[in-house]
């Protein structure tokens, strides 16, 4: 396992309903990272059993900013949706108390 497999987790609200409601979690992970290394850096991270990895890699997005409307574009990322064993989860944060009220 490559210690920079997870970059970080990704934190929005359609991310943390379905940490909720399937128990699948959410990480930005690096290009290079394939399914095998993403479960095993899962695993060893957290104590979690993973039950499957879905990958997806989303394009780099091209914006026009400045006065002669250069393109810049952004990095291509790539996230990783890891569904966890029934029983088993993650706290990176404890929103979902705050989100209930």
């Amino acid at each position: 396992m490559n210690a920079y497999t997870i970059v970080k987790p990704v934190i929005t609200e359609k991310s943390l309903t379905l940490a909720n409601e399937k128990n699948i979690y959410t990480f930005e992970v690096s290009r290079g990272a394939n399914k095998h290394q993403i479960k095993e850096a899962v695993e060893q991270l957290f104590p979690v059993a993973v039950v499957n990895v879905r990958t997806v890699t989303n394009q780099p997005s091209i914006k026009r900013t400045g006065k002669r409307r250069m393109q810049v574009t952004g990095g291509k990322v790539k996230k990783a949706l890891v569904t966890l064993k029934s029983g088993d989860e993650i706290n990176l944060f404890d929103i979902s108390e705050s989100i209930r009220e």
